[in-house]
């Protein structure tokens, strides 16, 4: 019996020791990414199928990536969103992240300054196969004929709808669905009976300390008129009927109290999951998250509906969009880490299905439309989203810095700072000097 337990203790040690090694000879590699911090929820959890939210399942994905590899850690590092300002500043100290998020509307700006390794030669030899993007998707990682970011998701806008605010407002049809407006007399009018009938303010809109909600609104106004407004990407055109035709509608559901007012982007969330309105316009990684509290005791409780943004203008139902990706941050980088650097990204390929659970649309054309994908709640309803999102040209440069110029200045309208007319040639005049000045 001595002699057994020795033994054991013996291959116990050896076990440990092992283990140990295995563990120091692994390649460390640091991804930066936004999406929040949910280390209380999910810091231990390596099945996916147990996280929700985004920041669930991207700290869930991180988590089963490490416990798998047998070659590479990941060390996140977790950055307020869209963290480009750190991002930059990192890059100029050069100790920039092995791998960072960034959305597809940035990627040129990186890019074409050199900060960013093109990976289409490591994504053919790690067995990722960019036919199977979604066009979306592949052009948005695309510059200048080469693929510079392993593609995460489309994201667009859209209306998260109260349904038992609806119903109580007379706002729904006899299937169940929501009765929604098909120009902007309607648009205008319905607002009005919800308020009438609940009290409460038709939408959430997220108006405190960012630019976001602006842009994408006020955008989407833009191409549901067709309006070229980037004909030239080194030239905005805000000088358009159609320009004034989107602000001047925001700034009348404002004026007329048919949104909510002076709420930052978590206010909003909340706001809306509390039933303080009816309709609340932001994207589609909430979807999986309300779906979540629509199934709990709440404001939402079996009353939650989407829909993709509601085509109010005759001329187009596009509607805008962008893009999640992972970037190898250009740096002198062994092989090892590079190669770690690969392999992380391939793994994000394998299991892009569990990142649209969020809401997001997948990237590969494989997922988007099997039947896993499309039995998940809700993605019938925002299929046409996957045709009608719509990027800016990829020419254009300093994309985030227009949308908070863009955002500024609309949402000085909206607040009656500035006139309509006023804030759209503030707006050009900016973004224009903005572009004469980019490289």
């Amino acid at each position: 019996m001595r002699k057994l337990t020795t033994a054991l203790l013996a291959g116990l040690v050896l076990t440990a020791g092992a283990s140990a090694a295995l563990a120091a000879d692994k390649t460390e590699i640091s991804v930066a990414r936004f999406f929040g911090a949910c280390e209380a929820d999910y810091g231990t959890v390596t099945d996916v199928t147990k996280a929700n939210g985004e920041c669930g399942i991207i700290t869930a994905l991180i988590n089963k990536f490490n416990a798998e590899s047998t070659t590479t850690t990941v060390k996140p590092e977790i950055v307020e969103w869209p963290g480009y300002d750190q991002l930059t500043a990192r890059i100029r100290s050069g100790e920039p992240p092995v791998i960072s998020v960034m959305h597809e509307a940035v990627i040129s700006d990186y890019s074409s300054r050199g900060l960013l390794e093109p990976l289409d030669e490591d994504f053919a030899k790690a067995g990722v196969d960019v036919n199977d993007m979604t066009d979306a998707a592949r052009q948005g990682v695309t510059k200048d004929g080469k693929i510079y970011a392993m593609p995460f998701d489309t994201h667009t806008w859209l209306w998260h709808i109260n349904m038992n605010l609806f119903k109580q407002a007379g706002l729904v049809d006899e299937a169940g669905k929501p009765i929604l407006p098909k120009s902007t007399d309607e648009l205008m009018k319905q607002a009005e009976q919800f308020k009438e009938k609940t009290g409460k303010p038709y939408f959430v809109w997220t108006l405190a300390n960012e630019t976001a909600f602006y842009t994408r609104t006020f955008d989407t106004l833009l191409y549901q008129q067709n309006a070229d407004f980037f004909a030239d990407p080194n030239k905005v055109n805000f000088s358009s009927p159609e320009a004034k035709n989107g602000l001047q509608l925001l700034t009348d559901l404002y004026s007329k109290g048919l949104t909510t007012k002076n709420q930052d982007y978590a206010a909003s969330v909340s706001s809306f999951a509390a039933g303080d309105a009816g309709v609340f316009i932001c994207g589609t990684w909430l979807i999986d998250t309300y779906d979540q509290e629509a199934k709990k005791d709440g404001a939402l409780a079996n009353g939650y509906a989407v829909t993709a943004f509601p085509q109010i203008y005759p001329g187009s139902p596009r509607v805008w969009a962008d893009g999640h990706s992972w970037v190898l941050l250009k740096q002198d980088l062994s092989e090892a880490q590079r190669a770690s650097a690969i392999e992380f990204m391939k793994f994000l390929w394998d299991n892009n299905y569990e990142w649209s659970r969020t809401g997001h649309l997948p990237i590969r054309k494989s997922i988007i439309d099997g039947d896993q994908f499309k039995n998940l709640p809700h993605r019938g309803d925002i299929a046409s989203l996957a045709v009608n999102g719509t990027a800016l040209p990829s020419a254009v440069k300093r994309q985030f810095s227009i949308q908070d110029i863009e955002g500024e200045e609309v949402g000085s309208a909206i607040r009656g700072d500035k006139s309509v007319e006023q804030a759209l040639t503030d707006a050009e005049t900016r973004i224009n000097e903005l572009l004469a000045n980019a490289k």
